[in-house]
């Protein structure tokens, strides 16, 4: 698919995140752009730490209302305690996170702070279906809805928790049960966009990273822009 063609899904047009960001002049260009969702990754592992980049002040003077922390398997309490003071948005939960953590940071957390947990896909549905059940196990009686989380988000299983620039098989999405709106990521790029239009359930929100990068935690906004304006195409045009 060609940059100048669109994604054909009946005017549907998902919001967008940009995850792994670093750079303060990069991030004012996003928000001028309308970006929905900032992304920062608080994992030190990560070749995106933010904090390598930026303090908390600093994260927190950025004037949006989507900014997202990303977190791995992290201590609840440094959570907390980074979300208020880098006012972060969402927190993003990228590790193996069970329903009794995420309970518990709830409890804990700012309630005006939404959560979001990443389901790691790889080639197996019945284990894309047991992780979304690790993380609701208290919402299954009366199937009453989940409150502790806001959105899913599906990303490629990795070792490295993300950010490995391959997509996974986009059909599991269509055979498995998604009891919240959930967000999009793993390799997605102007390349594989139009192919989301195989999805039933299509997700609130695109996640994109590697693919719109120079080098890591460096975005490509040239790239970026391209992107929005593909999203943000009338159907039928070119």
């Amino acid at each position: 698919m060609s940059e100048n063609q669109q994604l054909s899904t009946n005017n549907y047009q998902p919001k967008l995140k940009v995850c792994g960001l670093t750079k303060l002049n990069q991030i004012q260009e996003l928000i001028s752009m309308k970006i929905d969702y900032l992304g920062f990754i608080f994992y030190e592992k990560s070749p995106r730490y933010v904090l390598n980049h930026l303090n908390l002040n600093q994260i927190s003077e950025i004037n949006h209302q989507g900014k997202v922390g990303v977190f791995v398997n992290e201590n609840l309490e440094k959570i907390v305690e980074i979300s208020e003071k880098a006012k972060l948005n969402f927190i993003q939960l990228h590790g193996d996170e069970n329903d009794d953590y995420i309970l518990e940071l709830r409890q804990k957390l700012n309630p005006e702070i939404g959560i979001i947990k990443v389901i790691r896909v790889g080639s197996q549905k019945s284990e894309v279906r047991r992780e979304i059940g690790k993380v609701f196990d208290h919402a299954q009686t009366d199937n009453q809805k989940p409150t502790t989380i806001n959105y899913l988000l599906f990303d490629t299983d990795s070792k490295a928790f993300g950010g490995t620039g391959k997509t996974f098989d986009w059909n599991i999405l269509n055979e498995i049960e998604i009891p919240i709106p959930y967000f999009l990521s793993g390799g997605i790029s102007l390349d594989n966009i139009h192919q989301l239009s195989i999805i039933k359930h299509q997700p609130i929100a695109l996640d994109i990273n590697s693919k719109f990068e120079i080098e890591p935690g460096n975005k490509d906004l040239e790239k970026i822009k391209r992107f929005v304006n593909l999203l943000n195409s009338p159907k039928g045009t070119t």
